[in-house]
């Protein structure tokens, strides 16, 4: 293994995969080792590809190798450190870096951050924006397919104009009602709302379910203030499962340390990497806290959050889409080497790097095409969240 490896190029390749776009980035060095890495940022791709731009002028040269270094100088050698923009470069950067250093060594990412700790990583599936009022039948043919952990969404959770959460609030409390008494106890069952509710509509919703329908909440209100969450948690004693939007450690810092949630919803392409996610990991470890991560994208991100998920002690399940609900993010003529599902359940390979290939022709041949989440409002005409 050559002494250093001296990163001569950073390509970015914000890309339509499927009915969205990634930004998928390439790291390459002086000794044709090469690492592939994902940014999160949803619906931003063009802002985090200005970002590595800016961070290309400093980085081609520097040893790629120093990954916990290049970190620091990343996040510090700016004024205006942190965001979730920069932070989704700086994790694309951190994951490639990782697979460069995995693939110099001939080891698997995992063994980077500790080593194995477990040969399959679990997963959640849901039962799809548009499943409705059919959801307890998807929910029950995912269960068949041999998932033990399904997420279910709030009742016109599909809508492109009109969301209103006093309306789907009733009748998403009576679904999951029955999906419980349907699918039974052994089955985890959760529900997103995607952030869509606030403090007295949250709570409305939670005193509307029948005792021990919920093993999760997720995100059910904005996470910019963790004392509405506080404030949250005295009344209901369901499990919340937050973070997918956090994009660094400090902003998990109030969440695990005032214990107001259970479940870190960490997603390594926005969080800052697998440096920063593995720091967020043990100090979650330290306060009980199991990790949920936040996989909406693409197999870059799936692979390196399985090498984390490898690694750790405290996990509970990897969010993944059922192979018959794929959406074309997972497209075999992008990705010809990526991770496969089994059952309910992603084996832990021992391929170097983060075990993944990118067909760059392929991907350099996509055209990336703008993509704008639903811009969603009330009846009354006031903006809500998506």
């Amino acid at each position: 293994m050559p002494a250093k490896l001296k990163i001569t190029a950073i390509k970015s390749y914000p890309v339509r995969v499927g009915i969205r776009n990634q930004f998928l980035l390439k790291v390459e060095t002086d000794e044709g080792i090469f690492g592939w890495g994902e940014s999160g940022l949803t619906g931003r791709e063009k802002a985090v590809a200005g970002a590595v731009e800016h961070f290309a002028e400093f980085l081609v040269g520097q040893d790629a190798m120093q990954i916990g270094r290049i970190w620091q100088e990343l996040y510090r050698s700016q004024y205006f450190e942190g965001g979730r923009v920069l932070q989704a470069a700086i994790s694309a950067i951190d994951i490639a870096l990782h697979d460069i250093k995995g693939k110099a060594l001939g080891i698997p990412v995992y063994e980077l951050l500790g080593g194995r700790q477990r040969t399959v990583i679990p997963t959640f599936a849901s039962t799809g924006d548009s499943a409705g009022e059919n959801a307890i039948e998807r929910a029950k043919e995912l269960r068949d397919a041999g998932f033990d952990a399904i997420r279910f969404f709030p009742i016109g959770q599909d809508s492109r104009d009109i969301f209103e959460p006093r309306q789907s609030i009733p009748a998403t409390a009576r679904m999951l009602n029955k999906a419980r008494e349907e699918l039974g106890s052994e089955v985890v069952l959760g529900i997103d709302f995607h952030h869509r509710l606030s403090v007295a509509e949250a709570a409305s919703f939670c005193n509307k379910l029948d005792r021990g329908v919920l093993d999760f909440l997720e995100e059910p209100i904005r996470d910019e203030t963790p004392e509405a969450y506080e404030s949250l948690r005295t009344m209901t004693d369901i499990p919340f499962a937050i973070g997918e939007e956090f994009a660094s450690k400090w902003q998990f810092l109030p969440y695990i340390e005032r214990g107001i949630h259970q479940f870190n919803r960490i997603d390594v392409c926005n969080v800052g990497g697998l440096t920063e996610a593995m720091k967020v990991a043990g100090w979650s470890e330290a306060h009980y806290v199991d990790l949920m991560p936040h996989n909406p994208l693409g197999p870059i991100c799936t692979a390196a959050t399985i090498q984390m998920a490898a690694a750790v002690p405290n996990f509970s399940w990897l969010e993944t889409r059922a192979p018959e609900r794929e959406l074309g993010f997972d497209n075999s003529d992008f990705f010809p080497v990526q991770p496969k599902l089994e059952l309910a359940v992603y084996p832990v390979g021992d391929a170097p790097g983060l075990g993944i290939e990118v067909n760059e022709q392929r991907i350099a041949r996509e055209s990336f095409a703008f993509w704008e989440a639903p811009h969603l409002r009330r009846r009354d005409g006031s903006v809500t969240n998506w």
